[in-house]
């Protein structure tokens, strides 16, 4: 349903360096310099639109007295990975270098997503840790957010495999499409067949059943292990950059990273990806809120 115009906000519709935006603007006068919210919506970068996400920026807009930017990056499979990506990250540098323009302290700007909003919110943070030129983000808000695509056999994974609206399965089948790959790659990739020996060591430390606590993980049976499928590999690479996987990045850009709220969900498959970037995110001393949803799911 299309939301009712909020008569206590002001709504453009604007590009940033010809991403498509829609800035909420709270129409009564503020005696310092407003906050910013970045907002990324989910739909596995292939649904989902400013329109869809209409209500929710405006309730964050309203009840948070803040400017919200929310983010139209153009979608696959019209536009290739990692377009998206890309996009949110012009339109957050456009705003960040732009913000007094719209009445926000460019020392105060969150950048927020839910499920692939989520991703492109993680991404989008870790490629800016270096840059001198432009303000510092403030933090990130990860709403049951994708973070990497190693294993699909983590407890959330088998606990919610039939969950309705986003399965094991199904999860799997939207990031083939997502990439345009051939979909019939779905149950090696599920299997973990495109995961080579020497990766699977590499990223244990930080992809690994062993760090999610033991409440979640009542029924867990560990995977029978996967036959590596070299032709599946080179086919799914992308899967491995940290782009796309963000849990994939190293400590020294995770160490930096903003202050973070983490919220997960009891009924979603990708619950475990949340829950291991928290780790890693505190084991690397960066400050994490995190609320889990124990009747939510995706």
């Amino acid at each position: 349903l299309p939301a009712c115009r909020d008569s206590k906000l002001c709504i453009k519709d604007l590009h940033f360096d010809e991403v498509p935006v829609r800035i909420y603007l709270p129409r009564a006068p503020s005696a310092s310099k407003r906050r910013g919210v970045i907002f990324f919506h989910g739909g596995c970068g292939m649904f989902g639109s400013i329109r869809s996400y209409e209500r929710i920026c405006q309730y964050i807009a309203r009840k948070s007295d803040s400017v919200v930017v929310s983010v139209g990056y153009h979608l696959s499979p019209e536009h290739n990975y990692p377009a998206q990506t890309l996009d949110c990250l012009t339109a957050t540098v456009h705003f960040l270098k732009t913000a007094e323009n719209y009445g926000v302290d460019p020392d105060r700007i969150i950048v927020c997503g839910d499920s692939a909003g989520g991703t492109y919110t993680a991404s989008v943070c870790q490629e800016l840790v270096n840059r001198q030129d432009i303000p510092k983000i403030c933090a990130q808000v990860l709403i049951y957010p994708f973070l990497q695509a190693l294993n699909f056999s983590l407890p959330s994974h088998q606990k919610n495999a039939f969950t309705a609206f986003l399965s094991r399965e199904r999860a799997v089948h939207f990031i083939l499409k997502y990439l345009k790959k051939d979909c019939s790659m779905k149950e090696a990739v599920l299997a973990g067949s495109h995961v080579p020996e020497s990766i699977n060591l590499k990223y244990r430390k930080w992809i690994n059943p062993d760090l999610i606590p033991e409440k979640f993980k009542l029924s867990y049976k560990p995977p029978l292990p996967a036959l590596f499928l070299p032709h599946v590999h080179e086919e799914t690479k992308e899967l491995f950059e940290t782009r796309f996987s963000p849990l994939l990045a190293e400590d020294a850009v995770v160490c930096r990273l903003p202050d973070t709220c983490m919220i997960t969900c009891e009924h979603d498959v990708l619950r475990d990806d949340g829950l291991l970037y928290k780790r890693r995110l505190e084991d690397n001393n960066v400050k994490v809120t995190w609320y889990h949803m124990e009747e939510g799911f995706h």
